[in-house]
């Protein structure tokens, strides 16, 4: 028998189920899933726990003891084999998940794939499905650095398919309840840049300036410029690049290289690139 709650008190019981690691049990115990409940229950035995270590991952296994079709114990185990690179064990356990869960767990799994494994494919096939299962409501990456969106064209992007990366681009951008992130208009406008619209480029870069001003916006724009046969442009971001780049004022992710992340050596190669070719007089 099912208990009668108010609708503010179901939606707190699911909203902290969905919006954080660890589940709400008293969610499972509302729907009448007593085995999930337990399973549940016995995965909290977890915390205090480092993900590492023997009772950290027994109290998992207890749960998927109570429960073989409870998705959280998997993806909490998975993340200790992500860490220290046993990816097969970690794909394992998260295909389980997403298995026996898949609206929870496929914005994890293909951030991974996106972020970890360049798997930019089985990226695109996971957040395409979770569009569909969730009626377009994705969410961001597990670091929130990206809606899964944006992922989703630099996924295109990263196969070779620049306009279909900018249409997705583009459509999120139209949206009124987006708030752009910290480096998508340096992507879009690179974007732009690699399929010779120079002059989007520079209006997405320079847009990227205003709101969070790095090395890798200055620098694309450096090669812009050069593109457009402006010296004067061209010198003056390529510099800004490398000032920001040695203050430290550049993209930063502490596991991975970020798409389109520039290094001093990209720099001094451009530096010197430039140097050596004409620059005639200003394109247009």
């Amino acid at each position: 028998m099912k208990l009668i709650l108010p609708l503010s008190i179901i939606l707190s019981l699911h909203l902290s189920t969905a919006l954080f690691g660890q589940p709400n049990c008293n969610w499972f115990k509302y729907q009448g899933d007593m085995k999930k409940y337990e399973a549940c229950l016995a995965s909290e035995k977890c915390a205090g726990h480092y993900q590492f270590s023997k009772e950290y991952q027994l109290a998992l296994d207890n749960a998927i003891d109570i429960d073989s079709s409870f998705a959280y114990a998997y993806r909490a185990k998975s993340t200790a084999y992500l860490k220290s690179g046993d990816f097969i064990s970690w794909k394992r356990l998260m295909d389980t998940a997403v298995k026996y869960n898949a609206s929870d767990n496929l914005d994890y799994r293909g951030w991974c794939r996106f972020q970890f494994f360049r798997d930019y494919q089985g990226a695109i096939d996971d957040i395409l499905l979770l569009k569909k299962l969730t009626n377009n409501r994705i969410g961001y990456s597990i670091n929130s650095d990206y809606h899964l969106d944006i992922a989703l064209s630099l996924c295109y992007k990263s196969i070779g398919q620049p306009e279909k990366a900018i249409e997705i681009f583009l459509e999120k951008m139209s949206d009124s309840t987006y708030s752009p992130g910290l480096f998508d208009f340096i992507h879009l406008g690179v974007l732009y840049l690699e399929i010779g619209d120079y002059k989007k480029a520079i209006e997405y870069l320079n847009i990227q300036e205003s709101t969070n001003d790095l090395a890798e916006n200055r620098f694309y724009k450096a090669i812009t410029y050069r593109h457009l046969k402006d010296k004067e442009n061209w010198e003056l971001n390529l510099n800004k690049s490398k000032a920001y780049y040695k203050s430290n004022k550049k993209m930063f992710d502490p596991y991975t290289e970020q798409i389109d992340k520039i290094y001093l050596e990209d720099i001094l190669e451009e530096e010197k690139s430039g140097l050596q070719q004409p620059f005639g007089g200003k394109g247009k």
